[in-house]
């Protein structure tokens, strides 16, 4: 498996994921999926800001992406991001989530930045809520029928993985310079 940064001609291929995801899923709350061209201003949105836009190959194709993106556009919140984690539906089990994740947490530390947030569409998505307790993300608050989906209501899960050193001490790097990407 190669973990690498996301580029512009992997739009397609990352909107075929997301896409799945969206029609068959709880872990986002989009009705319709984007196309490849929503995507790509997504990534480049993301990279942007100077933060995480992984993607991990396996056998020659797409297998996944996570990345960072600014938590809320306020300059308080500068050293927090919300993750995002999507796999192919046929590269499930293989720790595909896992191996791109993981590489973004590096990016995010190595960046300084302070608390990464899950944001998990339903309760019940057990995969992505097992895949960021395994990484050390904590529990943080559940959001009762937030939204509707499918024909029922669907909870948030809040998780939150603090980075060099959390709230502990006062950040010694500028944070994500918000609104300026």
């Amino acid at each position: 498996m190669i973990v690498r940064p996301a580029a512009p001609h992997d739009a397609e291929a990352l909107a075929a994921i997301y896409g799945h995801h969206v029609l068959h899923g709880f872990g986002t709350f989009e009705i319709t999926p984007p196309g490849a061209g929503w995507m790509a201003a997504k990534l480049a949105d993301v990279q942007g800001y100077g933060l995480p836009f992984l993607v991990a190959e396996l056998d020659g194709r797409v297998a996944g992406y996570a990345y960072a993106g600014p938590f809320r556009p306020r300059p308080g919140y500068r050293f927090t991001v919300e993750d995002s984690v999507y796999v192919a539906p046929d590269m499930q089990g293989r720790g595909v989530g896992r191996a791109v994740l993981s590489a973004v947490l590096q990016e995010c530390e190595a960046l300084g930045l302070r608390q990464v947030i899950a944001v998990i569409g339903d309760s019940g998505n057990a995969g992505s809520i097992g895949l960021h307790r395994a990484l050390g993300f904590q529990d943080a608050g559940v959001g009762r029928g937030f939204g509707f989906k499918h024909g029922r209501w669907v909870d948030v899960v809040w998780m939150q993985k603090p980075l060099n050193g959390g709230d502990a001490t006062p950040p010694d790097a500028p944070g994500i310079r918000l609104g300026q990407a």
